[in-house]
């Protein structure tokens, strides 16, 4: 591979779009998220978009603290119509589990109460093959400020960075408490924030056959007191999208994971929700068995949330991570579980990748069958390889975010990190020198598989490739034939990359 440092991403090729920043800031966990994107839109001045998975209007943006926002998401709502009437806020929620928002009193209370509010207008995005799901989560403030990342405004999110054990303010509505949780997001401003109000809107006409207009002469101010971790820096801009009506399948966010570890020179640091591709595991395969390998580290959860989810997901994530551990150059490959001080598991819901510290990607894409070619999904790239950011000191400031994103699994100081790879340890050979007691990494277990859970990997149930194999999982190709096939091309194709 050429010492250049070439960018990853190629609008057409693993991307939508790349456009400017001028300022952008990874924000780590809900507690920080919340706060910063209710005080954001207190300030938004004629829009208010926000595009979900899953949104709650039970609970509250800051059980930590007092202020506007300290009540439901219902109520503050509320109160920012009648502060600004003239101000749309727009709200595009997947129709999945709709249902359960009006089996609540509280919650079918505010829906009405917000249908009731002309500046308020929620809807339901349902514009999708049948078992596909609308899966980004963006706000957009007046086309200038946006958030664009894996965190949900939605029930058993909330979490601060220690995730500490028996936090009273990490409990649902209904006051039942709930395990630690971990998420990254991306707040933007600029011509960046405007493309994802595009993409938005887009999502919007889809789904309600109207029209939201974009907006002209209208800029937010950056938070005050939030340092940003990049200024006038360029942005790209990966979807995923079934084929649906007029719309034609999107499958950017695959071809940028499989460019990335294609390019990967000394190490990845991956947080993803899941693990089941078998085309981004053989890409992983591939590229470890070539001379001076990378170094490859997940951060996940233990277990998938969920029985359903994890029964689909957890057996197919094993078989991968054995046929990866046991090839040549297995050994630069590890799995590590955060748990915090009282050795409970942290559930890592982040959609996070840091290449080579030239590289940073978040996003809400998984790295599943599903979030490579079936869900809608919508992740920001910072590559410090494009010609506007080359020469710009960006490698160090993507460092700085993977070492603060690793102390706060390790229970350590940044310092540390640094100082260990001063000395030219390599990613795997930190974490094991620091992983200790209490709030840590912990290696990921592998784990002999039943008949079930063999039959259910091998056969990729309830995470298809495409809508075709939707409904017809027997019928396809099983997780080996796929991984055979894929692995061979690969070969192929980073070879002639080398």
């Amino acid at each position: 591979m050429s010492n250049e440092l070439q960018p990853i991403v190629a609008v057409g090729r693993n991307c939508w779009r790349i456009e400017r920043a001028s300022e952008a800031r990874m924000i780590v966990d809900a507690a920080a998220y919340y706060r910063i994107i209710a005080e954001a839109m207190q300030r938004a001045r004629r829009r208010i978009f926000i595009v979900g998975w899953d949104f709650d209007t039970r609970i509250t943006l800051a059980p930590d603290r007092e202020g506007s926002y300290h009540e439901s998401l219902g109520h503050f709502f509320i109160e920012l119509a009648r502060e600004r009437p003239g101000r749309q806020i727009d709200i595009l929620k997947w129709n999945f589990g709709a249902l359960k928002q009006f089996l609540s009193l509280r919650a079918s209370y505010w829906l009405l109460r917000w249908w009731l509010a002309p500046p308020i207008n929620f809807k339901f995005d349902g514009a999708h093959p049948k078992g596909c799901s609308h899966h980004q989560k963006i706000v957009v403030l007046d086309d200038s400020l946006a958030a664009c990342g894996g965190i949900d405004i939605a029930m058993r999110r909330w979490d601060t960075r220690e995730h500490a054990p028996d936090d009273e303010c990490r409990t649902t509505p209904n006051g039942k408490p709930y395990a630690p949780w971990h998420d990254v997001t991306m707040l933007l401003r600029g011509e960046i924030a405007g493309a994802l109000g595009d993409l938005g809107r887009e999502r919007w006409r889809v789904a309600t056959r109207r029209d939201l207009e974009p907006l002209e002469d209208c800029r937010d101010d950056w938070p005050e007191d939030l340092e940003p971790h990049f200024t006038d820096v360029d942005v790209a801009i990966a979807r995923t999208r079934a084929a649906w009506d007029d719309l034609e399948e999107v499958r950017e966010n695959e071809a940028l994971v499989i460019d990335m570890i294609e390019h990967c020179r000394r190490f990845a640091y991956i947080e993803n929700q899941y693990f089941t591709s078998p085309k981004i595991a053989a890409a992983i395969c591939t590229r470890l068995a070539e001379d001076d390998p990378p170094e490859i580290v997940l951060v996940m959860p233990r277990t998938a949330d969920g029985w359903l989810e994890s029964v689909a997901m957890d057996g197919t994530r094993q078989k991968l991570m054995q046929a990866i551990s046991n090839g040549t150059g297995g050994e630069n490959f590890r799995i590590y579980v955060p748990v915090n001080a009282a050795d409970t598991d942290i559930y890592v819901h982040a959609k996070v990748a840091i290449v080579d510290d030239r590289f940073l990607r978040v996003g809400s894409s998984n790295l599943n069958n599903r979030s490579m070619g079936l869900d809608s999904e919508c992740d920001v790239v910072v590559d410090a390889g494009l010609p506007h950011n080359a020469g710009r000191g960006l490698e160090e400031r993507i460092a700085g975010l993977r070492r603060d994103l690793m102390a706060e699994h390790l229970d350590v100081e940044v310092e540390a990190i640094a100082a260990l790879e001063q000395e030219g340890k390599g990613l795997v050979e930190v974490i094991e020198a620091l992983r200790g007691e209490g709030k840590t990494l912990t290696l990921l277990e592998m784990k002999d598989l039943s008949g079930t859970e063999q039959f259910i990997a091998d056969h990729e149930l309830l995470d298809p490739e495409d809508t075709e194999e939707m409904f017809e999982p027997l019928a396809r190709k099983t997780l080996r034939q796929r991984w055979r096939e894929t692995r061979t091309r690969f070969r192929d194709r980073f070879s002639r990359s080398a």
